[in-house]
């Protein structure tokens, strides 16, 4: 492997730390913390990438490799944005995501099975709707200053609706 080949690996790794530095502002850093924080990064993400690796150096004969390599990988980045930005209540419809993204792999790479394409489908469709689920529950969370504003307007809402003077119809 040539030294350039290496610099490009080695790139990513400390571009992360760097930002993690810069977003750290003065916490107390340590090994245990960089492990906390970095485990997809440094476990989880290089296993799926030599997964991915292995099979396009195989050159197309190991396709089985690519449903875990695509699992490891979507859920690596998954774990890895939830851990830095503590957003675990949002993130985790990423994994089912993950088995769609190895699954499609398999499909793009594969013999173009077109019935992969149904729980491909599935799965994905599944992981957008947990995601804006989630997503919209935990942006309904932070209001939570104006939530009973929220709730007296509906009571009035409702209760107007219900004491409303009904129209009599017009016949002509």
């Amino acid at each position: 492997m040539s030294i350039k080949n290496k610099a490009s690996l080695f790139a990513p790794l400390l571009i992360i730390v760097g930002v993690f530095l810069l977003l750290n502002s003065g916490n107390h850093l340590g090994t245990g913390s960089i492990f906390a924080y970095f485990w997809p990064s440094f476990f989880i993400i290089p296993l799926g990438i030599f997964f991915h690796w292995l099979y396009f150096s195989l050159i197309g004969r190991g396709i089985g490799l690519l449903v875990p390599g695509g699992i490891l990988l979507v859920a690596g980045l998954t774990c890895q944005i939830a851990i830095v930005t503590d957003s675990w209540i949002t993130m985790w419809p990423g994994f089912i995501l993950a088995v769609a993204a190895g699954l499609f792999e398999l499909y793009w790479f594969g013999g173009r099975n077109k019935y992969l394409l149904i729980p491909i489908n599935i799965l994905t469709a599944l992981s957008f709707i947990f995601f804006i689920a989630f997503s919209l529950g935990s942006m309904l969370n932070q209001f939570s200053v104006v939530q009973p504003f929220i709730a007296l307007i509906l009571i009035v809402a409702g209760v107007s609706v219900l004491f409303r003077r009904k129209k009599k119809p017009h016949f002509y």
